[in-house]
């Protein structure tokens, strides 16, 4: 039964209030070269590493601040979109948005909405939940966010400031901000990948994991899904449940991988060191994680297994496919297997110039493959097309000089897996992430100020006693 959230909606906000220190502001209003108002940071992107980079900024006295987010209230992320699984894969005792406040944990929501009994007998965090949280998250610590809004471009403007073009229902519009945070996500350097050999396909035939797709419309269909990482069976699952004639999951490996690097390396020595490693050791390591993907829980293996329609097909990469009248004719290692539906479970591909926010100066941005070279044993072009991030998640340009003006462009995303580790996207390294972007933008707004700040400083006289001298 659900419960009223006012009482641990007062907690949160009395638990703030009692921690505030220090509570001075500490930057001025900044204008436009028009005289109109300039952000602080403006953050693109409303779902959970938007609203908690929000939140940390607020807590560091950064309250000139804007998130926007294109899909409707509520709607932010992938939760009640292209994510198909039942619950979420952490462990629910994972904190993250939080920032390591106890009452504005996933827990005591869950106790106060639930009873504690429930949590006590919780196994893992329905997503729905976990979006409802995030709502009253977003609600409980007044978060800025306004819906309907998407970022189509980001230029350089007078005075240190950088314009973004927003288009929403009533047209486009500008915003000035001295920095920007991309909080965008899975595909927020890129776009979804689909293989090559299944390209030419129409969309009526094969489409990503993330984009939308009408599962009822496979009842008695063959459903092919490429890819053999947690969401290639929450999309083969989902196929199953809505009454697919036959599931074939191909995965190209001999063996399908089963071990979650990201458990591993869920410790606060690599959270919060990783970024400071040499590019040796950051490469080596993510490349070892990131070729070996996500593994997935035992219950989303079986939530395929039951169903005697599906049919798992270990080292089978898809070679080619033709569009018949019969359906899709997929050849692999191990021959050929015909579908009706394509779903293409493979991840995200880096290319900038896909986004039109960063198309602007996608050629410009550096990458991996910019600045460093690995062994011939270790190369790896796909993570080679990462962006190569600053110590604060700044874009670093490829060649210096030409658009310098990125350096207050910051990535909280998927992209930042080769610079940062675990950080934008990931619930497991929030608590250690979000602070380490925060830091970096407070430090680069204050060292940009510093001029007022020592004039501050010296014109300050407030005097802390008055003392009587004898005559």
């Amino acid at each position: 039964m659900s419960r009223d959230l006012t009482a641990l909606t007062a907690q949160v906000r009395a638990d703030l209030a009692s921690i505030a220190h220090p509570s001075a502001p500490w930057l001025k209003p900044v204008t436009g070269p028009d005289g109109g108002p300039a952000l602080d940071v403006l953050i693109v992107g409303g779902g959970q590493s938007g609203l908690a980079t929000a939140f940390g900024l607020l807590r560091s006295r950064v309250t000139n601040i804007l998130v926007l987010d294109k899909a409707d209230a509520g709607r932010e992320g992938p939760w009640l979109s292209y994510a198909r699984m039942p619950t979420l894969r952490s462990p629910k005792d994972f904190t993250g948005p939080d920032l390591d406040i106890p009452s504005l944990t996933y827990q005591s929501w869950h106790e106060a909405r639930f009873g504690v009994e429930s949590w006590r007998d919780l196994d893992l965090i329905p997503r729905e939940y976990w979006a409802d949280y995030l709502l009253w998250y977003r609600e409980v610590l007044d978060l800025p966010v306004r819906n309907g809004c998407e970022v189509v471009d980001i230029t350089p403007a007078a005075d240190g400031l950088l314009q973004a073009t927003v288009r929403s229902q009533d047209g486009e519009t500008t915003i000035l901000a001295r920095k920007i945070v991309l909080a965008t996500g899975q595909e927020g350097m890129g776009d979804w990948s689909i293989p090559e050999p299944l390209r030419h396909l129409p969309p009526a035939r094969c489409v990503h994991s993330g984009a939308e797709i009408d599962f009822d419309a496979l009842r008695g269909r063959r459903v092919a899904v490429i890819g053999a990482g947690a969401s290639a069976f929450d999309n083969a699952a989902v196929a199953l449940e809505a009454g697919a004639a036959r599931v074939d999951l191909l995965c190209r490996r001999a063996e399908i991988q089963l071990v979650q690097p990201y458990r591993w390396l869920t410790f606060r020595g690599f959270l919060r060191h990783f970024s400071e490693l040499d590019d040796a050791w950051r490469w080596r390591f993510m490349r070892a994680i990131l070729e070996l993907r996500e593994g997935f829980p035992q219950h989303t293996y079986d939530r395929c297994a039951r169903h005697a329609a599906f049919h798992l097909h270990e080292g089978a990469p898809v070679t080619a496919a033709r569009d018949t009248a019969d359906g899709v004719v997929l050849q692999t290692s191990k021959g050929e297997l015909i579908a009706d539906f394509v779903v293409s479970a493979t991840g995200i591909s880096m290319d900038f110039a896909q986004r039109p926010e960063l198309r602007r100066f996608a050629a410009n941005i550096a990458r991996w493959s910019d600045r460093y070279t690995p062994d011939e044993s270790e190369r790896n072009d796909r993570l080679g097309a990462f962006p190569y991030l600053a110590d604060d998640y700044a874009l670093c340009e490829r060649n210096p000089g030409e658009t310098p003006w990125i350096s207050d462009i910051h990535v909280f995303a998927i992209a930042s897996t080769m610079s940062f580790g675990a950080s934008g996207s990931s619930i497991n390294a929030m608590t250690t992430a979000v602070p380490k972007l925060v830091h970096g933008l407070t430090r680069g707004l204050f060292k940009a100020d510093i001029e007022q700040h020592w004039a501050a400083f010296k014109a300050y006289d407030v005097k802390q006693a008055t003392v009587r001298r004898e005559p």
